[in-house]
């Protein structure tokens, strides 16, 4: 089962140095999906809490919070599972990136670079309907798939 080698993530970082086109790493594409995803939770969660204190409270300083009502279920849902996402996104970063400029990717950082953003989509629907017991089943998948993408960048 191959790693990958320092002189693939060389070339990688010299492609992207200079412009020249080459196919993206499965990593970087994971990457940049997440932070798709990221941007989804973020305008979300935005959205639903200016829908329930409104638009001039969004765009105030929300110096106040005494005297506001209580969000919905749903919204606050949606928000611990925006600063969840917020929370892990840096290892998955470092993670991702990591393993590409190292040059140690294969077919482990590959399938967990996809393993951790299947979970991590599919964990905001889950949050938000509320289903007990698989929102944190998937939280642990997400785990998995980031530790599947360090395997190779610690002890490849």
């Amino acid at each position: 089962m191959g790693f990958g080698n320092a002189e693939e993530g060389q070339g990688v970082v010299e492609a992207m140095l200079t412009g020249s086109s080459t196919a993206i790493p499965t990593e970087l594409l994971v990457l940049a999906w997440g932070c798709v995803l990221l941007v989804f939770n973020i305008l979300l969660a935005g959205q639903l809490r200016t829908r329930q204190y409104g638009v001039d409270w969004n765009m105030g300083p929300r110096d106040e919070t005494s005297g506001l009502p209580a969000l919905p279920p749903r919204t606050g849902r949606v928000i611990r599972a925006q600063a969840n996402l917020q929370e892990t996104f840096p290892v998955a970063v470092a993670a991702l990136l990591g393993v590409v400029l190292a040059g140690r990717t294969g077919t482990v950082s590959h399938i967990g670079a996809w393993v951790w953003l299947a979970a991590r989509v599919a964990y905001l629907p889950v949050y938000w309907a509320g289903i007990k017991g698989l929102r944190s089943l998937l939280y642990i998948v997400s785990m998995v798939g980031l530790l599947m993408v360090l395997w190779p960048l610690l002890w490849g």
